[in-house]
């Protein structure tokens, strides 16, 4: 837990990590402040970088890309170059949502949306395969979303 967060602090955060559309008059109300005191607050917690920013999340169906595909991929070596090298062009990939470096069999760990499988294997052609280092890549596709959450614990 971090100690410069009291618990109003940690009562702010919860509300906007589920309704980050909230009016300040609305927050104040659920958290128990003036509108003027909840306002300086969510202030300094942005300030401070507690907030990282907004967002609107997106329905990947209604987007045209259920597909979810988790691919394991380990590295040639663990030199920084390569390292660099690797995290800079899989960073360029549009389809990824998110790269992990990991510790284990496997040296990264990429969380992609797609169409369908033959999306994927678009994909895979035109990106995956020409990431600099790869030696070997083991991809999942998720049969279905058990849980999903953005909301940290606070």
């Amino acid at each position: 837990m971090t100690p410069e967060l009291d618990a109003t602090d940690r009562r702010i955060l919860s509300v906007l990590q589920k309704e980050g559309r909230i009016t300040n008059a609305e927050l104040s109300e659920k958290v128990n402040l003036s509108p003027s005191a909840c306002h300086r607050r969510v202030q300094r917690l942005e300030e401070e970088g507690y907030i990282a920013g907004y967002v609107a999340l997106l329905d990947a169906r209604k987007m045209g890309r259920p597909t979810t595909v988790f691919v394991e991929i380990t590295l040639q070596g663990q030199a920084d170059e390569l390292l660099d090298a690797f995290e800079r062009e899989v960073a360029r990939v549009p389809d990824i949502l998110e790269c992990h470096l990991m510790a284990g069999t496997a040296d990264y760990l990429l969380k992609i949306l797609a169409q369908d499988t033959e999306d994927f294997a678009r994909i895979h052609r035109q990106y995956l395969t020409r990431l600099p280092g790869v030696a070997q890549m083991h991809s999942s596709f998720a049969l279905r979303t058990v849980f999903k959450t953005t909301a940290i614990t606070v």
